[in-house]
């Protein structure tokens, strides 16, 4: 069975460069009251650079909401990337609600409360 190919120093490239110009592009662009203080915590792109998966994280407002309106968006913002990227095929924008800070939040309290019963198990 080959081994499976890792993604190019090229497509981390792109992927980084994508990130920070969508995180402009949606903070100074980007019109809708659906959208507000949006984080993008990473960029993944297809090896033939025709999707683009765009993880995001909210401060404030609806999750559902939040992806709803930046998938609605993501032809403005490709048009932007276009724009701005020097590349041959910018890719087609996918936004996902990225929850790895609230299952970091979730096993956090887990910690504290096994932390504290075992504590209280030893005294």
């Amino acid at each position: 069975m080959p081994a499976r190919k890792s993604p190019s120093n090229r497509s981390f490239k792109v992927a980084d460069q994508i990130q920070r110009d969508l995180t402009e592009l949606i903070a100074r662009e980007l019109k809708d009251p659906r959208v507000g203080m949006v984080t993008l915590q990473a960029v993944e792109v297809t090896p033939d650079y025709a999707h683009a998966k765009v993880y995001f994280s909210l401060l404030v407002g609806d999750p559902q909401e939040t992806e709803e309106a930046l998938n609605q968006a993501a032809g403005f913002l490709r048009n932007g990337l276009f724009k701005r990227l020097h590349i041959h095929t910018v890719p087609t924008l996918h936004f996902h609600f990225d929850r790895t800070t609230e299952r970091a939040a979730d096993m956090n309290a887990l910690i504290a409360k096994a932390v504290a019963s075992r504590s209280k198990d030893s005294d």
